[in-house]
């Protein structure tokens, strides 16, 4: 009688531990075709990135997030378009400046391993700068046409909210991708001056920043939007214009900036070529080492100099 009850009370047990199995498996199955539907609705209105590759180290990008830095460089990334998280891009930087540090101290001599793992975190730096300028010029170029289609779309009758959205699928990257930003944004409900503010903050330029202003006082005022689009556009041909001149004589002021500290090092490699060891003994002394500091201190003073005389504001 014992035994039956324990038999019983084992298959009971079975059936409902599969039962529980069952349902945890279509609960499992029913949350993952939610989220999949989420995901892809959400992706085709332009809130998330399109699925591509695995993101790594999640862990790391979520401490990352919640701090400043972590922040700043975010919003720097979205800025330059690139397809890396914060997490990604430091370690990949990190990895980048190990690797600069032991061929420095390898191939040259141990003082300047630093020196090297400093100029890759340098370059770093300068390379999130130029792919933000870089689409930042590429944004500038688009406007012209984005003015005349806001003009366009405003004339025909359209809402400003509608014609920025029209401009976002006309438009190619990275206007259109930042309007589809926008127009998510406007959708969700967050007002005109904010969602067009955080555009001018990702992409900063005078030319989008008159671009904004129109737009807000026209939308807060009721002005002649129309009018204000049509001298806006014919101004920011003529700066378009202006600016691409302005590149164009600068040129060779630019590449003489980039070369000068390339000349330096270059000098210091053909030195130790020559003698090998030489870096290793001029570096051994107190002497030495200040003479390479201050040597690197002023070609970097020079190429800020450079840069400077060689800028113009349009």
């Amino acid at each position: 009688m014992e035994l039956q009850t324990l038999i019983t009370l084992t298959v009971g047990v079975t059936l409902l531990t599969c039962l529980l199995a069952v349902l945890g498996v279509h609960t499992y199955a029913r949350g993952r075709a939610q989220r999949a539907a989420l995901v892809d609705r959400l992706t085709h209105t332009h809130q998330l990135p399109p699925a591509g590759r695995r993101r790594r180290f999640r862990h790391l990008d979520r401490r990352l997030r919640r701090t400043r830095l972590g922040r700043k460089l975010e919003l720097k990334l979205v800025a330059t378009g690139l397809d890396a998280t914060p997490a990604e891009f430091v370690v990949a930087v990190f990895a980048a400046v190990a690797a600069l540090w032991l061929i420095g101290q390898a191939a040259l001599a141990p003082f300047f391993g630093p020196i090297a793992g400093l100029l890759g975190l340098w370059a770093a730096v300068q390379f999130l700068n130029w792919q933000r300028q870089k689409r930042i010029e590429r944004f500038i170029n688009q406007l012209p046409e984005l003015a005349r289609i806001l003009a366009n779309a405003t004339q025909a009758g359209l809402a400003l909210r509608t014609a920025i959205g029209m401009a976002a699928e006309e438009l190619e990257a990275p206007a259109g991708e930042e309007l589809a930003k926008v127009a998510d944004q406007l959708a969700i409900g967050i007002p005109m001056d904010d969602a067009l503010g955080e555009l001018a903050d990702r992409l900063p330029s005078r030319e989008l920043v008159v671009l904004v202003t129109t737009l807000v006082l026209s939308n807060r005022a009721g002005g002649q939007v129309v009018g204000a689009l049509r001298n806006l556009t014919r101004t920011l041909e003529e700066r378009k214009e202006t600016r691409r001149e302005i590149r164009t004589q600068l040129s060779q002021v630019n590449m003489t900036s980039y070369a000068v500290p390339v000349l330096g090092i270059g000098s210091l490699l053909l030195m130790d070529s020559v003698k090998d060891g030489a870096l290793a003994r001029m570096t051994g002394s107190p002497v030495g080492q200040a003479c390479v500091i201050v040597a690197f201190g002023l070609y970097a003073v020079g190429f800020v100099l450079i840069r400077r005389m060689s800028r113009i504001d349009v």
